[in-house]
């Protein structure tokens, strides 16, 4: 659930950083100048569809700190040098983590367009 106080306050900071008003951010993110006001008086609560008009114009805005104020404003950069993700990963595999005996569970990778794949380990032995 979204603290829409805590929400209001990171919508603010977003709207100072990038120095708009709530009349150009609406623009921007291509939504009723009503529905800004409403958000940030407390009114409304975002709506998923706000939450994902504000990522598509703001790609460098992380999720993460959006909806729970947890990271950073922007996302921190990652160069595929540091990614160590293979590119033909089986669906189901056996991955050990360490020498204890924990196991992978599951992976989940998310991409920037909102869609994701669930790689699920192979459980049996």
């Amino acid at each position: 659930m979204i603290n829409t106080t805590e929400f209001n306050t990171r919508l603010k900071k977003i709207l100072d950083y990038y120095n708009l008003s709530a009349s150009t951010f609406a623009e921007t993110i291509t939504v009723q100048r009503s529905s800004i006001s409403h958000i940030l008086s407390g009114r409304n609560k975002p709506s998923l569809e706000f939450i994902s008009k504000v990522l598509t114009a703001f790609p460098e805005i992380d999720l993460l700190w959006l909806l729970s104020g947890h990271g950073q404003f922007h996302k921190v950069s990652t160069t595929p040098s540091q990614l160590e993700i293979p590119t033909t990963t089986p669906a189901k595999a056996n991955v050990p983590v360490s020498n204890d005996s924990s196991e992978i569970e599951r992976i989940v990778i998310f991409y920037q367009d909102g869609s994701f794949k669930n790689y699920e380990m192979n459980t049996s032995k």
